[in-house]
């Protein structure tokens, strides 16, 4: 009985350390509001600053956050992103860093926003998402 309650016991505290991490990454969630992008809707993006963004969640480990940006309607079309130093504030002003705006040609298009917070060893250690139409 006392081998089994050696072993038990470091196991129980390796799952709990993991499944925190995991509940703690499951809370890491992202909004953003187009903010005043000039209107574009002729399939020629050009270069503007980033949304603002409105965070909850962010892993306490955080040293920077990684933004890219896909249109679901056109996956194939690179928009960019950015990425920041994380001050630890739950929100990020436009202007951050420039991406190629949102610009479907003749229609509205689905847009998400993939938000990866990064550690200091460079590791992800969470993902956000958030998606939104355009025009």
């Amino acid at each position: 009985m006392y081998k089994v309650l050696c072993l038990f016991v470091p196991l129980v505290g390796i799952l709990s350390f993991s499944l925190s991490g995991a509940l703690q990454a499951a809370d890491f969630t992202a909004s953003f509001e187009w903010s005043k992008i000039k209107r574009c809707t002729s399939g020629f993006p050009g270069a503007v600053p980033n949304p603002i963004f409105t965070f909850t969640g962010i892993p306490s480990q955080t040293v920077k956050l990684k933004f890219k940006m896909q249109d679901l309607n056109a996956p194939g079309y690179n928009h960019g992103g950015g990425t920041i130093a994380w001050d630890g504030e739950d929100n990020l002003e436009a202007g951050s860093f420039t991406y190629m705006s949102p610009c479907p040609p003749g229609g509205r298009h689905t847009y998400k926003w993939t938000i990866k917070a990064i550690d200091s060893n460079g590791d992800v250690i969470a993902t956000a998402y958030a998606k939104k139409q355009y025009p």
